[in-house]
């Protein structure tokens, strides 16, 4: 375990980088930025949450401050895809090693960087500042890349249950694609997957009068559930959209009338339908296909804006003022930790650069580090 020293974002970088924190392991990466954060003044909660069935995960709450004045928290996790096959990246994927300006390794860009980043900013600030009105927190877990059951949700109600709070959280995600300040997300669109299943009879192809087909009724459902489009967005996200990601009848047969067929599906939607609504969307389109049919939805994320106010106004300037760069404020992409964050308090994301996220050989720039470092610095001295 190394000290936070001068705080230097690189190096704090490669010290995460070299945890093998492959979800939902942990491997010293939880403990190391609680060892930092306590080196600054942070009080630190290292918290393990279990559930049957789940692999236990430690998760780190750490706050320094007071109750009075403005509350910012940065939120993000040390958890990390797996590396893959190991033999194709071009050097050990956890040994962070520095080839022709950039840290190559597993978690570069999702994100250990943004993580040394905001750590490192915070250093800076609390140097210069040691007595500010408000507070700093971190809410970090080891559970974002897996089923995150035992992560950031369920520290959030812990943090409810002891009336801990703040007001505004930057997530470190990597949301900008190809250059630093290209983007902060200030929303994202809500999920929900669905099992369609149809009952029939089995029987012989030749003897259909015998059998009941369940393919020509499942057929007629997906038709009248994805004919019409779901709205057509507005302002802030794209239109709705429901695919089809399945269908299956479990019949390898060809003589086989088979005794069932579903289908899966998803739904991305945006804040014209909250998970209420969009569950009654479905029921709507299906009315007609009663008792012929079983349904099983189960929600991932609901949909949700932050609009903007001083918080993305103030993000968007420091970013301009450091890169040249109007950030698009967009909804675009999956799912996040944002979408639990949201309920406690305004939440953006804004980190590195995905384009080389969960690949081979993935990186970050020495430069990007730095300069996310000094973009976090700036907000910090804003905010306060």
């Amino acid at each position: 375990m190394i000290n936070i020293e001068n705080g230097d974002p690189i190096i704090l970088t490669k010290a995460l980088i070299s945890c093998r924190s492959v979800t939902p392991h942990n491997d010293g990466a939880i403990e190391q930025l609680s060892h930092w954060l306590s080196e600054m003044g942070f009080k630190c909660d290292i918290l393990n949450f279990k559930e049957d069935g789940t692999d236990d995960v430690l998760n780190l709450w750490a706050r320094i401050g007071n109750e009075e004045g403005p509350a910012l928290c940065f939120a993000g996790h040390t958890d990390v895809v797996p590396e893959g096959d190991e033999t194709r990246w071009s050097t050990d994927p956890f040994a962070a090693n520095e080839i022709d300006g950039k840290i190559i390794g597993r978690g570069a860009t999702d994100m250990k960087g943004a993580i040394a980043s905001f750590v490192s900013a915070t250093k800076k600030f609390l140097d210069e500042r040691e007595n500010f009105a408000g507070s700093i927190s971190f809410i970090i877990t080891g559970d974002e890349e897996g089923i995150a059951i035992n992560g950031t949700k369920k520290l959030l109600n812990w943090m409810q249950e002891n009336s801990i709070s703040f007001d505004d959280c930057i997530v470190g995600e990597p949301t900008n694609p190809k250059r630093l300040g290209e983007m902060i997300k200030i929303g994202r669109r809500g999920s929900v997957n669905g099992v369609l299943t149809v009952d029939g009879q089995q029987g012989h192809v030749a003897y259909p009068h015998l059998a009941k087909n369940p393919i020509p009724m499942l057929l007629n459902i997906l038709n009248n559930l994805t004919s019409d489009q779901l709205d057509q967005g507005n302002e802030h996200f794209q239109p709705s959209n429901l695919e089809i990601t399945s269908v299956d009848v479990g019949n390898k047969a060809t003589n086989v009338i088979p005794q069932s067929a579903s289908a899966r599906f998803n739904i991305r939607y945006n804040d014209n339908f909250n998970s209420e609504t969009i569950e009654d969307e479905i029921n709507r389109r299906l009315e007609n296909f009663k008792n012929n049919f079983s349904l099983k939805l189960e929600h991932s994320g609901d949909s949700f804006l932050t609009k903007p106010g001083k918080l993305v106004n103030d993000l968007s300037e420091i970013i301009f003022n450091k890169t040249g760069i109007n950030p698009d404020l967009s909804t675009s992409g999956g799912t996040s930790d944002a979408r639990f964050i949201k309920s406690y308090g305004n939440v953006v994301e804004f980190g590195l650069i995905s384009e080389t996220m969960h690949q081979i050989d993935e990186s970050v720039a020495v430069k990007d580090i730095n300069d996310l470092s000094e973009i976090y610095y700036e907000v910090l001295k804003k905010y306060f």
